[in-house]
């Protein structure tokens, strides 16, 4: 996937990351049919089957969200992946040949599902895709209209997440490392590629820590709404997901205790 028009280098570089994922994920899967062919077509949806995925092999897609040409497909991105997730309708098109592989869609996701490693890329490229969006999106807007879904530049020793406060978003470090504190005491670093803050926005409940920047990072944010919508579309996402952060959270809890027994005991 390509954004249309400049772009800043974070867009860049997350793209060229996101790019890999598509060959991971169908990784020793074989299609379920003969390669579609088509000239062109005004909308790619109406000749797509809802039980299938395609891989592009040849050719380009041109897509619009809400009317506007915002970014294009190209050899090796996937189309049908984002079926059932609550974002605007994209219209596909082409006015070139290409050339779609198949995949049965239940077959996928089984495949994936079955690898952790695989079910994480899935994830990262879900959500990576969905924050190039919404950053797209909000760049298109008037800048006093422009929401603080997308990206963001923080400064070394900035908060990103505030213990106590309500979540609205769940957070991923593109470049840079952050640092997790429960009532100021450190109990955990937050690296590069690292989902945080989605528990709290699972449980409903007020953030458990607070997340500051050690060094200056971009950080993609998605909103909640988007959040829950792609983890209820995929199950078995979250179900990795919860299982990955409940990992962390004993890790953290296991600190807090060592932390408090070593305050008790000066």
């Amino acid at each position: 996937m390509y954004l249309l028009g400049e772009q800043p280098a974070y867009a860049d570089e997350l793209i060229n990351r996101l790019q890999a994922i598509p060959a991971q994920l169908l990784k020793g899967l074989s299609p379920c049919a003969q390669p579609l062919e088509l000239e062109e077509t005004n909308d790619l949806s109406a000749l797509l089957r809802d039980d299938q995925l395609f891989l592009i092999d040849s050719g380009l897609l041109h897509a619009r969200v809400d009317e506007r040409a915002l970014f294009y497909l190209h050899e090796g991105d996937l189309v049908g992946l984002r079926q059932g997730i609550d974002w605007p309708r994209c219209v596909l098109s082409s006015d070139n040949p290409l050339r779609l592989i198949p995949y049965r869609r239940a077959e996928v996701f089984a495949h994936i599902y079955a690898d952790e490693a695989r079910a994480e890329a899935l994830l990262r490229y879900l959500i990576g895709q969905t924050a190039l969006l919404s950053d797209a999106v909000s760049r298109l807007k008037q800048p006093e209209f422009r929401s603080s879904n997308g990206f963001q530049q923080v400064a070394s020793g900035e908060v990103m997440i505030r213990q106590g406060d309500d979540a609205d978003h769940v957070f991923i470090i593109t470049d840079g490392h952050a640092e997790a504190f429960v009532d100021g005491h450190k109990v955990g670093d937050v690296p590069k590629d690292e989902i945080f803050g989605a528990m709290a926005v699972f449980t409903g409940e007020k953030r458990s820590a607070s997340v500051i920047a050690s060094q200056p990072c971009t950080v993609m944010l998605i909103p909640k709404d988007q959040f829950l919508s792609l983890t209820q579309s995929n199950p078995r996402i979250a179900h990795s997901l919860i299982e990955s952060m409940a990992r962390r959270i004993d890790l953290l809890n296991k600190e807090v205790t060592r932390l408090n027994a070593a305050n008790a005991a000066r």
